[in-house]
């Protein structure tokens, strides 16, 4: 065994000697040094930690304190909308045509639900819902889930009454429409968040619509609302739209469209009605159509505006554009003698043709007897761009600018291709498409002297301001309602458009539909009329598409509704009959006008015109 002297023994092991305290601070372990850079480096470590922690601090109490207060207001706070009510639709009368009513719509917090069976399908006859389909809405972990919207009064009542848990209510509007499919094409209707989708509601949503209002309160876990906190910012209501639409016209139009629809097997048809002195429209029907009350329903071919979204081929209403061009431009006169003997004529290898040849006719008889050879030598002294400029000038080619959706600007090709058959062909309305709108709009022109004025949608407080475009001389419109007369007199195409008592001018057109890029032996007959010629008041434009019953001429087919809607509307209006027509009233009607031979009256049997846009 090792021995060690006892007093390096008694100083390594730190005992006290004899005579001398004892001192910790002498140990060798505590005297031991540590590097220095090691205290430095914890020194900054703690340092920058802390900073951190402080930095930290500010960031989320001082610079982001909106979002640590969001997340606590998500726990207990909302923001409830307050719903604005959307503005009327009113007719020029103030008769009510789209209302927004109040209504409840029924949601809930599928965590807090937990329904019996019994309670289950309790709410789903309540809701008129599948039981089955409540169910899979509720099992889900969703905070907020849609049950039902716009339920009935009575339904929310009973419902509210049973006191379902996690079940709740809210407010919100309904549009209702009182005249139902009547006027849905005009009025259109909005989605379930009442959100304009069609017609007026979409075309004005902006003015419609309103803003929706807020209210901020403090709910607990199973929604109910315990207070109110913030303030409160309150709806404000849409503004209401008067229409220029009068209610019974457009009954009439409709109820009137109806009938000639069912009575003549027809595919579809539409009608517009535009009051002359200030571009109002009065009526604007379309059939087929739908109800916008039932939601289920609104989609297909019904939806369709026809009078606006569609175009077809115009047929002979165009022919009295290419008379009054051939005025305007002194180039023809009421009584220019037109030769259309043998009753055809070839260009360029195709044929046009007459259904009943003529000979010598003057320029007013080729109007009344709707003679296509006639126009088409009367197109052969203009040149492309001449006719092209003036089938411009009436809107041909153009939107009609009224906001609808869907608005169609028909097809006018430019002149520079314009083969000399297709202008002889466009002299009659045949390679050219507009829609039943453009054309009631292009007839003002003949009723206002000239004068071409935009078209309205909304009732015009001073029609005496409206004023347009003088696309034709005054002369040379009120020579074009004389021509127009005649077409409405035996020995015109439609005697069947004449109204008891008035005066009427008007053009009837038959065409031929294109099917796959070909014409196929199917029509749309149409008549666009004046009334009263005297004193133009209304303009009333009627289209029937694919007549399948026994006749399928305008004058046979759209004349007569032409001539119900108008006796209507003129005795809506008060407009009292004008005299009786004569050749001295007609003459009166139109000064400067040469005296003709008594073929200006010529009396016969009703005429048909030729079908236009078929095979030439």
């Amino acid at each position: 065994m090792m021995r060690f002297p006892g007093k390096l023994l008694g100083r390594s092991l730190g005992r006290r000697t004899p005579g001398r305290p004892h001192r910790f601070a002498e140990s060798p372990v505590l005297q031991l040094r540590l590097p220095s850079w090691r205290s430095y480096l914890f020194s900054v470590m703690f340092l920058v930690f802390f900073l951190a922690l402080i930095g930290r601090s500010f960031y989320l109490q001082i610079l982001n304190t909106d979002f640590l207060q969001g997340k606590g207001d998500s726990r207990y706070r909302r923001d409830l909308e307050i719903s604005a009510s959307r503005g009327r639709i009113l007719d020029r009368n103030g008769e009510i045509l789209g209302i927004s009513t109040p209504m409840r719509s029924i949601w809930a917090i599928p965590g807090d639900t937990n329904l019996s069976p019994e309670q289950l399908q309790k709410l789903a006859q309540l809701l008129k819902a599948d039981s089955r389909e409540l169910a899979r809405k509720l099992n889900t972990d969703r905070n907020f889930v849609w049950l039902q919207r716009q339920v009935p009064p009575e339904a929310a009542q009973q419902i509210a009454g049973e006191k379902f848990p996690g079940v709740h209510q809210e407010n919100e509007y309904r549009r209702f429409y009182p005249t139902g499919d009547m006027t849905a094409h005009i009025v259109g209707f909005t989605s379930v968040d009442d959100k304009g989708l069609e017609g007026v509601e979409l075309a004005f949503q902006s003015n419609l619509m309103g803003m929706n209002g807020s209210r901020s309160v403090i709910r607990d876990r199973r929604g109910q609302i315990v207070e109110d906190v913030g303030s409160i910012r309150y709806p404000l209501d849409g503004k209401d739209i008067h229409l220029a639409l009068d209610s019974k016209i457009q009954y009439l139009a409709y109820s009137t469209l109806k009938k000639a629809i069912a009575e003549n097997r027809a595919k579809a048809g539409g009608v517009v009605v535009v009051d002359t002195k200030t571009g109002e429209i009065l009526a604007l029907a379309n059939w087929p159509t739908y109800n916008p009350n039932n939601r289920e329903q609104l989609s297909g071919a019904p939806l369709r505006n026809r009078a606006v979204t569609d175009s077809f081929e115009p047929g002979s209403t165009l022919k009295p554009f290419t008379a009054a061009l051939a005025l305007e431009k002194g180039k023809y006169r009421y009584d220019s003698i037109i030769n259309c003997a043998p009753g055809r004529i070839t260009i360029n290898g195709a044929t046009i043709s007459d259904p009943h040849p003529h000979g010598a006719l003057t320029l007013a008889q080729v109007i009344q007897k709707s003679s296509n050879v006639g126009m088409a030598r009367v197109a052969a002294s203009f040149t492309p761009q001449e006719m092209w400029d003036m089938f411009a000038s009436v809107g041909f080619g153009k939107q009609p600018g009224l906001g609808f959706p869907g608005e169609v600007p028909g097809r006018l090709r430019p002149w520079n291709k314009w083969r000399p058959i297709e202008q002889a062909t466009m002299a009659y309305g045949h390679g050219i498409s507009v829609s039943l709108m453009q054309l009631a709009r292009s007839y003002t022109v003949f009723a206002r002297d000239g004068d071409l004025i935009p078209l309205s949608l909304i009732r015009i407080e001073n029609g005496d301001l409206v004023s347009g475009t003088q696309v034709f001389s005054p002369q040379t419109a009120r020579e074009m309602r004389a021509m127009l007369e005649l077409a409405v007199q035996p020995g015109g195409t439609a005697p069947r458009a004449r109204v008891p008592g008035y005066r009427v001018a008007g053009k009837t057109g038959t065409a031929y539909k294109i099917e796959g890029g070909a014409y196929a032996k199917k029509y749309v007959a149409s008549f666009v009329g004046i009334v009263p010629a005297s004193d133009p008041r209304l303009v009333i434009a009627v289209m029937i598409d694919e007549p399948g019953g026994s006749g399928y001429y305008g004058g046979t087919v759209a004349g007569p509704v032409f001539a119900t809607v108008a006796a209507g509307a003129l005795r809506t209006f008060g407009i009292p009959p004008d005299a009786p027509v004569t050749i001295q009233a007609r003459q009166e009607n139109v000064p400067g006008t040469p005296e003709t031979t008594a073929t200006r009256l010529a009396q016969g049997p009703e005429l048909m015109e030729t079908p236009t846009g078929g095979p030439l």
